[in-house]
C-alpha cells in the first residue's frame, strides 16, 4: 500500500484520550528504532492502555511500523495507531470480552470498512465457530464496493450454517460477478442466495 494511499485511512478529525498508566511499559525496540523520541512517546502511551484493556498491542506496533515504513509524517503515525485502538475498543464491545486478538483485528478491518457495531454483534450471536474468516469475509466485501449493510446482511445470513471455506468460496464468488460487471450489491444479495439453496435447512435460519 502507498503512502498516500495509507494516509487516506486517517480519520479527518477526533483522537482517543490516552489514560497513561503509572508505570509504562518497557518501550518496543522496534519502535525505539524507527520513531522519533515524540512519536515514540506517543505511540507507546496507547499501547499501553491498550495493554490495560486487553487489547491486542501486536497489531498497534504493526500499524506504528507500517506508517514508518511509508514515511509518514510523525502526527499521522500517532493518529493512526490511535484510530485502531479505537476500533479494536469497539469490537471487543460488539463480539464481547471472549474474542480472540484475530477476530478483533479482523473486526476492526471491517468497522474501519464501514461496517456498524450492531452488525458485528449479530454476527456474533449467528456463528458459533471463530469468526476471523467471517469478518474477513465483511471487509472483503466492502472493500470490492459491497455497500456495508448489504456485506452485513449477506454474511450474517450465512453465518449460522457455512464453515469458513464455504464463506471465501462465496466471496471469490461475488467479487468475480463484480468483475463481470454485476452490481456489488445484487452480485452479494444473488450469490448469498444461491449458497442457501445449497446448505440444507439454512435458509429457515435466515435473519
Amino acid at each position: 500500500m502507498h503512502c498516500s494511499r495509507w494516509l487516506a485511512m486517517l480519520p479527518l478529525a477526533g483522537a482517543l484520550l490516552i489514560l497513561r498508566p503509572s508505570t509504562a511499559a518497557a518501550q518496543d525496540p522496534r519502535l525505539e528504532r524507527r520513531l522519533d523520541p515524540a512519536t515514540l512517546e506517543s505511540v507507546t502511551a496507547t499501547i499501553d492502555s491498550a495493554r490495560l484493556q486487553g487489547l491486542p498491542v501486536e497489531a498497534l506496533v504493526q500499524r506504528a511500523l507500517e506508517g514508518a515504513a511509508k514515511h509518514a509524517a510523525p502526527a499521522q503515525i500517532a493518529a493512526a495507531v490511535r484510530r485502531l485502538a479505537m476500533e479494536l475498543a469497539t469490537a471487543r464491545q460488539a463480539l464481547g470480552s471472549v474474542s480472540s486478538p484475530m477476530e478483533l483485528e479482523a473486526a476492526a478491518g471491517a468497522l474501519r470498512a464501514g461496517v456498524r457495531p450492531a452488525d458485528l454483534t449479530r454476527l456474533r450471536h449467528r456463528r458459533t465457530q471463530s469468526l476471523t474468516v467471517a469478518l474477513a469475509t465483511l471487509a472483503d466485501l466492502v472493500a470490492s464496493g459491497v455497500p456495508p449493510d448489504s456485506a452485513a446482511a449477506a454474511v450474517i445470513a450465512l453465518a449460522a450454517s457455512a464453515g469458513d471455506d464455504q464463506m471465501a468460496d462465496f466471496r471469490r464468488a461475488v467479487e468475480r460477478d463484480i468483475a463481470l460487471g454485476a452490481p456489488p450489491a445484487v452480485a452479494a444479495a444473488v450469490r448469498v442466495d444461491a449458497a442457501l439453496r445449497q446448505t440444507p435447512g439454512a435458509s429457515s435460519r435466515r435473519p
